[in-house]
């Protein structure tokens, strides 16, 4: 078992996984160097989710190899595949998922929180971040007076506060207007190459996937091919960006 290339710091070789013995990923590789925006392509139920979920540590693979930084995800326990989604990958789903009860710097500060990071340093740090993904003048309403995008921003805080060395975001706009989408996957790829996070973006949409550095595609299970993006990191195209979400 020969550890992934160094410039890598998200590896997978040879990835097979079922559900219900329904195959979800069939000899699926890939590979993703330090920083760099990569979008997982593909039609509805081709097994983005799945793959993300596999580099995560979510899901362990039925065969094949999850690399980060040298560390065999695959062989680890669920102790330590938990602390490593907690310590160094962040998340983002296509819902919110905030907790109710608590308003928005204090969902975007609660993976600090529970950490054990003190309470001021953690509401400062979901602060900024609110503030750079401009939802700073919502801090203190709950989510069920959030609109939509707002609450989405607010989940892409929660993810970024912690630092991470790898952000997954599964379909991040596809419960989102075209607008809106547009103006949240802005924010969340300033954020991304500002702070020089390897991002992962699993998208059916070929115009948000064209706005990554590279794209790898799947087909029924299968990758199919991988290209890079020209134009990619020029994130200003955004703003006129019309997406099919």
């Amino acid at each position: 078992m020969a550890a992934p290339p160094d410039n890598d710091v998200l590896w997978a070789r040879a990835l097979h996984h079922a559900h219900s013995g329904s195959p979800a990923l069939s000899a699926v590789s890939v590979e993703v160097r330090e920083g760099e925006i990569l979008a997982i392509g593909g039609p509805r139920g081709c097994g983005k989710t799945t793959l993300l979920r596999c580099l995560s540590g979510q899901l362990v693979p039925d065969e094949g190899e999850v690399w980060f930084n040298s560390s065999p995800v695959h062989t680890m326990g669920p102790v330590a595949r938990e602390q490593l989604r907690r310590d160094r990958f962040g998340w983002i789903g296509p819902e919110a998922s905030l907790v109710p009860e608590l308003n928005a710097w204090e969902n975007a500060a609660l993976p600090l929180l529970l950490r054990g990071i003190a309470h001021r340093a953690a509401k400062k740090a979901a602060l900024e971040w609110l503030e750079r993904l401009d939802i700073d003048t919502c801090a203190k309403r709950r989510p069920h007076a959030l609109l939509q995008s707002q609450r989405q921003r607010v989940a892409i805080a929660r993810a970024l506060v912690t630092a991470p060395a790898v952000l997954f975001a599964d379909e991040p706009t596809a419960t989102l207007h075209r607008a809106d989408g547009a103006q949240v996957l802005r924010t969340l790829l300033n954020a991304a190459r500002s702070h020089r996070i390897t991002t992962l973006i699993a998208t059916h949409d070929t115009e948000v996937a064209a706005l990554a550095d590279r794209t790898v595609v799947l087909i029924d299970g299968r990758r199919v091919n991988s290209r890079a993006n020209m134009g990619s990191s020029d994130t200003e195209g955004l703003q006129a960006c019309s997406l099919s979400v």
